[in-house]
């Protein structure tokens, strides 16, 4: 149950899926770098970016459904940039007036509030198509073979690791709660507002406790299999001509859409 909620790996046999994992990281950073490099406006630059999306999640028997809806997310951090249409010096397009205050939308911040959601939807589209296809242990294999710091790859696994812990947790906790609710025939429980405030606090703080005692005791079995310091992998990663062919054929498709976009689009 957790591990649909927190773990979007999807296990298949395609191409993509058996692909080293440092190659897809790679290909991913190398996207989602070139995808916030490009100018605004360049709509047919970011067409090809969402066609390369495309493909790859053709060639990883992935739903565009599945990746649309789970990068969703990104939508509510997109306020940050609300203001820039208002706020970017251009031709005014449209003016709200809001009290004795007129706000003035102008075509370049509209044109760059539209970029940046765009660039930023593909971008998150990207990372979900890689842990999609890409097992959590070699993602940080991977990590781990780019050199990335160990600390940081520590610090990484243990959050995805405790996750499921401060979840099952909270599923214990909210078992607990109705077991020993009492319910009306309509369905509803008593208790004011502010007693309802107090019982979510309460059980808050004993996710907290509960959850520390549980991490510990799941820190100590993992030392005592013989964890140090990372997670390990059942699969052996090995760079095959197929690897380098593809990341090498991605890496120059980025390249030609940055130029275009820098040059001609």
């Amino acid at each position: 149950m957790h591990i649909n909620v927190f773990d979007h790996y999807h296990e298949q046999t395609t191409a993509v899926h058996r692909l080293d994992p440092r190659v897809k990281v790679v290909v991913v950073v190398l996207f989602i770098l070139s995808n916030a490099l490009l100018p605004d406006g360049v709509w047919l630059a970011y067409a090809l970016m969402g066609l390369l999306i495309w493909l790859a999640a053709r060639a990883a028997n992935l739903s565009m459904g599945f990746l649309v809806k789970r990068s969703l997310i990104v939508l509510p951090f997109l306020l940050a940039a609300i203001t820039i249409p208002f706020t970017l010096p251009g031709t005014t397009i449209l003016t709200f007036h809001v009290g004795q205050h007129a706000l003035s939308m102008s075509d370049a911040g509209l044109i760059r509030f539209i970029s940046i959601m765009v660039r930023s939807w593909l971008s998150v589209l990207a990372a979900i198509g890689l842990t999609a296809t890409t097992p959590f242990p070699d993602l940080l294999h991977a990590l781990r073979h780019l050199h990335v710091p160990r600390v940081l790859i520590a610090i990484i696994s243990f959050m995805y690791r405790y996750l499921f812990v401060l979840a099952d947790e909270a599923l214990r906790l909210l078992r607990a709660r109705e077991s020993r609710s009492a319910r009306s025939l309509a369905g509803k429980g008593g208790g004011s507002i502010w007693w309802r405030a107090q019982v979510a606090g309460s059980m808050i703080g004993q996710l907290l406790l509960r959850s520390l005692e549980r991490s510990d005791r799941v820190y100590n079995a993992m030392l005592a299999r013989g964890y140090r310091g990372e997670l390990l992998t059942m699969t052996t990663h090995e760079m095959t001509s197929r690897d380098w062919w593809v990341g090498a054929t991605a890496v120059t498709l980025l390249l030609l859409i940055q130029v275009g976009g820098h040059t001609f689009l």
